[in-house]
């Protein structure tokens, strides 16, 4: 089971202005895919499941905290932005991967990415 310590980041709408401009969001998701780079992930083309563990803001009380640790993350950034973000950091080109066995966001104390099984 491989889990990557990369918080993950959803893929932001671009322009031709961003590639000179230096937004915000696409500077995180520049680092981001430096990061997918650097960890060298691997996603399979065919029955992956990817869980993304999104990290709790420090604000929260320790019960929170306990509490969330493991649920459902049900607000932005959306899965599919994220995974989008993923599959394009990982591969150029994604055409080829064309099933998921399961996709999801839970809470968690640091950010990271697992990906199990499936095919190359």
């Amino acid at each position: 089971m491989p889990a990557y310590p990369i918080v993950p980041c959803p893929k932001p709408r671009m322009t031709q202005r961003d590639r000179w401009a230096k937004r915000p969001p696409v500077m995180r998701y520049r680092a981001f895919c430096d990061e997918i780079a650097l960890h060298r992930v691997k996603l399979p083309t065919e029955g992956a499941r990817v869980t993304f563990v999104i990290p709790m803001p420090k604000s929260w009380s320790r019960r929170k905290r306990e509490r969330m640790n493991g649920a459902p993350h049900q607000q932005r950034p959306d899965v599919s932005n994220t995974l989008k973000a993923l599959e394009d950091a990982v591969y150029g080109e994604d055409a080829h991967i064309w099933h998921y066995a399961e996709v999801k966001k839970v809470w968690g104390e640091t950010g990271c990415i697992i990906i199990e099984g499936g095919t190359e």
